[in-house]
């Protein structure tokens, strides 16, 4: 089975902006908020772009496959990650997402962790972290009430480069002028706590989910982890970014301004999710065919994947499933 490309579905969110455009993103919408880059939920599902599989879902895809994506996925009763490009014009809602158990429960879906790494960010940018200093329940709810919640909140500045590791639980907010890649659980659901007195298309005011954050907010201060130094593999360094269960994440830059050589294959373990988010390059299969490799490009690598190799002046984000976790 060889590696194909994924064209991702975008979304037109009131608070999205036009960057995405930038990495190929195509959309009818005034605005691009989000490009689902991997994706298997209903919601928004990635359509494979190449190869044999042309035109099918990645759902429908893997349903046929299961072993493309690997043997650590069968922990799993769902595909367990779900990647995005975000651009924010705009500020997001504050919000938080339940963990696995209340969002089977209440939503039906799996909880959400995420990670975000900050690819851009326009001067000033911020985003929210938590709380400054240890809330309870009544504080919170009578913070919402009475519309003090942004003078309990943990606010940040951010620049490109940073990451954000967004344990379920954790309230949480993108601001404005941030451009984000975002890998996360397979979830779509998400509990809106403040919303700025912003309407919908509707005209309406968007839905809060106030008794529902009320259950599942960790009201703690979160501490950010610092990253381990990069390492340097065969011409690249290599970041990690954050793991949990889910997903593992890491960021391969070349170490010289000379093309560098990426291998792959033949490991069953997991699938390989790679985006890139700068420089081109060119997958070559050693049984013959090729891959041109844009900024943007969303490249999924089964499980088992017959071997290759990318050759190129890139940057790009590699996502798997780590079975030690």
């Amino acid at each position: 089975m060889k590696p194909f490309l994924l064209q991702a579905p975008c979304k037109d969110y009131l608070w999205g902006g036009n960057r995405l455009r930038e990495f190929g993103k195509v959309s009818d919408a005034d605005k691009i908020a989000e490009s689902w880059e991997l994706s298997c939920h209903p919601d928004g599902e990635s359509v494979i772009a190449s190869g044999e599989f042309a035109g099918m879902t990645l759902t429908q895809f893997l349903a046929a496959h299961p072993e493309a994506a690997g043997e650590n996925c069968r922990q799993f009763e769902r595909f367990p990650v779900l990647i995005k490009l975000i651009d924010a014009h705009d500020d997001l809602s504050v919000q938080v997402h339940p963990d696995d158990a209340y969002a089977l429960s209440h939503e039906g879906e799996y909880g959400k962790t995420e990670m975000w790494y900050v690819l851009d960010a326009k001067e000033g940018a911020e985003l929210i972290y938590g709380f400054r200093q240890e809330l309870t329940k009544d504080d919170f709810r009578r913070a919402i009430e009475e519309n003090a919640l942004l003078d309990k909140v943990n606010r940040v500045p951010v620049r490109a480069g940073d990451v954000f590791f967004i344990p379920s639980g954790t309230l949480h907010a993108i601001g404005k002028g941030l451009l984000i890649a975002e890998v996360q659980q397979n979830s779509n659901t998400t509990y809106r706590v403040y919303d700025y007195g912003r309407l919908g298309k509707d005209g309406k005011h968007r839905e809060l989910h106030i008794e529902k954050a009320l259950d599942v907010t960790n009201l703690s201060p979160v501490e950010r982890q610092p990253l381990s130094g990069p390492a340097r593999i065969d011409g690249w360094r290599v970041q990690h970014l954050g793991d949990c269960r889910y997903f593992y994440v890491s960021l391969w830059e070349p170490e010289a301004a000379a093309l560098a050589v990426w291998k792959f294959g033949g490991d069953t373990a997991s699938f390989l999710h790679l985006l890139v988010l700068d420089g081109s390059g060119v997958l070559q299969m050693a049984d013959g065919g090729s891959l041109r490799l844009e900024k943007g490009a969303s490249l999924f690598i089964p499980a088992g994947s017959q071997p290759g190799e990318i050759t190129g002046h890139l940057r790009f984000l590699a996502t798997d499933i780590c079975q030690s976790l």
